[in-house]
């Protein structure tokens, strides 16, 4: 299969054009006539996934490997040397990022991961009408998400009755929230968390990988459509927790 024709599918299904602009998803590397014969779907690059990709591949992965220009690929720092890897084995990449984000993964995430029921979307924010303590709150995600422990910022408001919620990093965002009691999201800031309580609002940070690292499976039941066999690439997390 062409590579021109797998990159028209994921445009279908979620529009390179609505990425924000700061933002580098669509075809990063490789050529549109390439002849493709697997791909690998993944949350990010890694040395092992470019190891035991075969030739020939197209990766699709959530975060952009090139985010900012490359003067050139002379030496092997990151991402020099995943890039001159690639190159030598034919592997192209495409990148759906925050184009995804708005289409796909902060939906997936609500209702298929967290379970909640969608009552209002905002480009990136999902809001959700619930009662609940924000304590027990708290709680029900560390259990939905296997989490040992949350950082959280509390305002003090413990009945939550709307929450709103972006995958990823959503700290920009909380300037946008003005009608709900609890934000969560990932990478949250010191300021951010300051500028939160002076909101009024309280602050989950589920992590940023927490929230995303359910991107390849969302993205794989699309790709069941495609003539190709798919893999799954489990990625890690690269902070640990001690």
């Amino acid at each position: 299969m062409k590579l021109i024709e797998i990159y028209n599918f994921l445009d279908s299904l979620s529009p390179f054009s609505s990425q924000e602009s700061w933002d580098n998803s669509g075809l990063l590397l490789g050529n549109y006539e390439d002849e493709i014969n697997k791909i690998y779907v993944s949350l990010d690059i890694d040395e092992q996934l470019i190891d035991k990709a075969d030739s020939n591949s197209l990766f699709i992965t959530h975060h952009p490997l090139i985010f900012k220009g490359l003067k050139d690929l002379a030496n092997s720092s990151y991402p020099r040397s995943f890039i001159k890897k690639m190159i030598e084995k034919n592997i192209a990449l495409i990148s759906m990022h925050t184009n995804f984000d708005l289409s796909h993964l902060n939906s997936y995430f609500v209702e298929e991961i967290l379970g909640f029921e969608i009552n209002k979307k905002d480009e990136f924010l999902i809001y959700i009408k619930k009662q609940i303590d924000f304590f027990d709150l708290c709680q029900y995600l560390k259990e939905k998400l296997k989490l040992t422990t949350l950082k959280i910022s509390y305002c003090g408001k413990k009945n939550i009755n709307c929450i709103a919620i972006c995958t990823g990093s959503g700290g920009d965002l909380i300037s946008k929230i003005k009608e709900a009691d609890c934000f969560l999201s990932g990478d949250f800031k010191y300021h951010q968390a300051m500028e939160a309580i002076s909101n009024n609002l309280n602050l989950i940070d589920l992590g940023h990988f927490e929230s995303e690292h359910y991107f390849s499976q969302c993205l794989a039941k699309d790709l069941k459509n495609l003539p190709l066999k798919v893999i799954i690439s489990v990625s890690k997390n690269p902070f640990q927790y001690f």
